[in-house]
């Protein structure tokens, strides 16, 4: 019981101290003014700082534009049959990593083209999308640059994968598909 009064003898003290701070007939004081009342300025106006004024405002040398795209291949048909027939994966056998390749693809692929690479993935399996063909189907000849040509912009209703996974990381899981596809071709 007295613990109880003490604590409410406390927040009364506490809420009348509060209280008493507050006083409308003067303003409060601003801490930090130009904190909150900062210069505006415009991205791309000239600026003082620097000795030609955009200095600043021009690309690093080397860096890669927005929109740009390092893929020389283009995305049309001809394009998918250059890479098809002309595009490798920079990765030699000691940089390929199945485990790797496998971990991307079950989370990327896997729900449409199934972890078996049999066109049975989940979403196909629940009727949300159709037509997702097997890797060993007999009309297929998939290669290395077919797989990646369609991962960067993708294909028929598949969408581009080339903003979720890097480079590296595509390779990686095109080298898992053409295992998948040497596996159900046994």
């Amino acid at each position: 019981m007295k613990s109880s009064i003490k604590i409410a003898i406390l927040a009364a003290v506490v809420l009348i101290s509060f209280a008493s701070c507050k006083k409308d007939s003067r303003p409060n004081y601003e801490y930090m003014p130009n904190m909150y009342e900062s210069v505006a300025y415009e991205a791309y106006q000239e600026s003082d700082a620097f000795a030609n004024g955009v200095e600043a405002q021009l690309p690093v040398e080397g860096t890669i534009p927005r929109g740009y795209s390092l893929f020389e291949i283009p995305n049309t048909n001809e394009g998918y049959a250059e890479a098809k027939e002309s595009l490798k994966s920079p990765l030699d056998s000691t940089q390929v990593d199945l485990a790797r390749g496998k971990e991307l693809y079950d989370i990327y692929c896997g729900i449409c083209h199934g972890n078996k690479g049999k066109g049975q993935g989940k979403l196909v399996k629940r009727e949300k999308i159709l037509g997702v063909p097997s890797y060993a189907d007999a009309g297929r000849a998939i290669t290395q640059g077919s797989i990646y040509h369609t991962v960067y912009y993708g294909k028929n209703a598949m969408g581009s994968y080339a903003n979720l996974i890097n480079e590296e990381e595509r390779w990686q899981v095109i080298a898992y598909v053409l295992k998948l596809k040497a596996d159900l071709e046994k």
